[in-house]
């Protein structure tokens, strides 16, 4: 089973979901934004990730989002979903979801509220997963919200099952990201999915990102991507130190769904930067800290 195919310096947007005023899903404003960041050249999109508040989704508003994305994807770029559950069968269950509304993968995180006692936890935990799984998988290494990350051995050791292809690394650590890249296959592929490490770990050998801030500022992640592929490193290394690392580091500050809707919002990507309790939206003046980094930064490109 072979996952959907990228380029080196690919990025996919994990895409925020929009709320109407009456708090619903607005699907309208969801199939507008996946256009915008298509035609703006990005590599792909990704459903109900953590940027996409889908803790915060009931099993209908995923089901929505997903078949929304989909559908205004049109085949045109892959759409790796979100589908992360505390259990194995409600795992399993969103995979076959996301593959009837035609998912092109699925992302999986280890379960959060209780770790695993150790690595044969996390190993069983994902092996039961990724048996008879109906879409490719990849991992997600994002302890800050799982409480522990997926251990180099354990990554290395699923990577050798055929439905296991990849890893996004939100850890923010360079060594036991690298340890992971020195243990998997050249066709597994790997994405950073913190954005201000995405030119950083290219070094290392990443494949590409799944970064929250390519749906505010695409320009700057496409480019970056163009760069990268050319090996021109000074245009690449203007673009992560004046266009995305500032802006990164002032999302930082208020949480990235939040931050990333507020960035939408200003460039008109989205009606509405609304979100879900416990999310809370930036003051005004941070609002216009984000906004005044965005255009700086659009500036870079």
């Amino acid at each position: 089973m072979k996952g959907p195919a990228f380029q080196y310096g690919a990025v996919s947007s994990p895409i925020v979901t929009p709320f109407d005023a009456d708090g619903g899903v607005d699907s309208d404003a969801l199939a507008n934004h996946v256009e915008t960041l298509v035609d703006a050249g990005l590599d792909g999109v990704v459903p109900c990730g953590t940027t996409g508040e889908f803790a915060s989704l009931t099993d209908g508003e995923r089901r929505t989002v997903i078949e929304t994305v989909v559908e205004a994807a049109d085949g045109r770029v892959p759409v790796i979903a979100g589908a992360a559950d505390t259990t194995v069968s409600g795992a399993r269950d969103r995979l076959r979801f996301a593959d009837e509304a035609g998912a092109d993968a699925g992302l999986v995180t280890l379960p959060y509220y209780h770790t695993s006692t150790g690595p044969d936890g996390q190993r069983a935990f994902f092996e039961r997963v990724a048996d008879d799984s109906p879409l490719p998988i990849y991992l997600y290494d994002i302890p800050s919200t799982v409480g522990e990350p997926i251990g180099p051995g354990v990554v290395a050791d699923l990577a050798g099952r055929e439905s296991v292809v990849g890893l996004k690394d939100t850890s923010g650590d360079l060594s036991g990201l690298d340890a992971a890249l020195r243990r998997t296959p050249d066709s597994f592929t790997v994405f950073q999915g913190v954005d201000a490490q995405l030119y950083p770990t290219a070094s290392l050998g990443v494949d590409g990102g799944i970064n929250a801030l390519s749906q505010v500022i695409p320009e700057a992640f496409v480019a970056l991507g163009e760069a990268l592929r050319a090996g021109d490193d000074d245009r690449a290394l203007a673009l992560h130190r004046e266009a995305i690392a500032p802006l990164f580091a002032r999302c930082a500050e208020h949480g990235f769904a939040p931050a990333a809707k507020v960035a939408a919002a200003h460039r008109g990507f989205i009606p509405d930067p609304r979100v879900r309790p416990p999310l809370t939206l930036p003051d005004a003046a941070g609002r216009e800290a984000i906004a005044a980094d965005v255009d700086a930064a659009l500036e870079v490109v």
